[in-house]
């Protein structure tokens, strides 16, 4: 198998190279993604992040977040190739729900996520010791999807389970029937909203810090604490800032702001909603025209819901641009290539879960599904 990624910059530069023969315009890569995917016809899915830009979303079969589409994907019984606009842990999800004869693609390796790479399980496992060293085994792992497989199939291995952003209330009480506290990886905005909705006070909560001896906590504050949360954050999410809700009230009166629960807690506290993006598509589609919003969340997704609402004001709650930089990494040249190298069977950019990691990772994510 081979694998390989192109750097190429688009639509920055007016025309990409094809090899090392003359630049393509971006036109024409738009016509030959079109043309090999009508050549793959129904052995191929794209999946489309709703993070994208436009012109991969153009192409997508499905579009969602990240576990609608690994669903998406294990539905797709026939395709024989699932090619992922996503970044790398979202490609990975999607190869463990698949089957093993079903090919998963990253049109870019280079396509990863900052906020999973901040859990390294090594980093995990001597956290985990020192966890149950201190407080007797009555700690269980929740991982928000935006992890490594890795780091699901740990919590596969310890009792532990997956959330999403639109579930992560629930996986929390079904955590705490089973113990004393939780251990949230590897995202401590998404833990600490969620167990402030939950009514738990930051009073019950403490931060691991993995650069730190012990995290930085004391066994008396771990074995205190109903929630640890893992010293870990989503690049886009953080730029958000309360005063910015503090703006945009003042610049647009009755603007309402929702927010994804990325965001920090004293974002939450201004905003007027959080939810996941499917819970922020839900509820300005749901909304009545003239209405006014502030999303606070990856601005592709916000321009795309303005373009498809123009009766509705839908602006970003930043006044600057928050794009997932990782996420950009996917652009037409490097879908082209994935796909043209499809129809030449060949596969480029296959991501494949070692089988046990996989086996233990699908542990945790079907506790998840089983428990809505």
């Amino acid at each position: 198998m081979e694998t390989r990624s192109d750097s190429a910059l688009y639509p920055g530069h007016p025309r990409v190279r094809d090899g090392a023969g003359p630049r393509i315009p971006p036109a024409e890569v738009l016509d030959r993604i079109e043309a090999a995917k009508k050549s793959l016809g129904k052995r191929l899915v794209i999946l489309g992040h709703h993070y994208q830009r436009d012109e991969i979303i153009r192409f997508a079969d499905f579009t969602g977040d990240s576990f609608k589409l690994a669903r998406s994907a294990a539905k797709q019984s026939d395709a024989r190739f699932i090619v992922f606009c996503g970044v790398h842990f979202m490609a990975e999800s999607a190869d463990i729900l698949t089957s093993a004869d079903q090919a998963v693609l990253l049109p870019d390796l280079k396509a990863g996520c900052s906020m999973a790479d901040m859990a390294d399980l090594d980093q995990v496992l001597d956290c985990w010791d020192e966890i149950e060293q201190r407080t007797g085994g009555t700690t269980i792992p929740v991982t928000y999807m935006n992890s490594t497989a890795a780091i699901k199939a740990f919590c596969g291995d310890h009792g532990g389970i997956v959330c999403t952003s639109s579930n992560a209330a629930g996986v929390f009480r079904w955590a705490f029937e089973r113990g004393k506290r939780i251990l949230f990886l590897p995202d401590e905005h998404l833990g600490r909203n969620t167990a402030h909705a939950m009514g738990i006070g930051d009073s019950d909560m403490t931060v691991w810090d993995p650069s730190r001896f012990d995290g930085g906590n004391t066994g008396e504050v771990l074995d205190a604490a109903r929630v640890i949360l893992w010293k870990g954050f989503c690049s886009v999410h953080m730029t958000f800032q309360p005063e910015h809700c503090e703006l945009m009230r003042e610049k647009f009166p009755g603007i309402r702001i929702i927010a994804h629960p990325e965001c920090t807690a004293e974002v939450i506290a201004q905003a007027d909603e959080s939810g996941s993006t499917e819970r922020i598509i839900a509820a300005i589609r749901a909304s009545k025209p003239g209405s006014k919003w502030a999303v606070g969340t990856e601005h592709h997704m916000v321009q795309r819901l303005a373009a498809e609402l123009p009766d509705r004001m839908i602006i970003p709650l930043s006044p600057y641009a928050c794009n997932c930089a990782t996420m950009y990494q996917i652009d037409p040249p490097n879908l082209m290539e994935a796909l043209e190298a499809l129809v030449g069977d060949r596969v480029i950019n296959r991501i494949t879960v070692p089988e046990d990691v996989a086996r233990s990772a699908l542990v945790a994510l079907e506790r998840m599904l089983a428990n809505g």
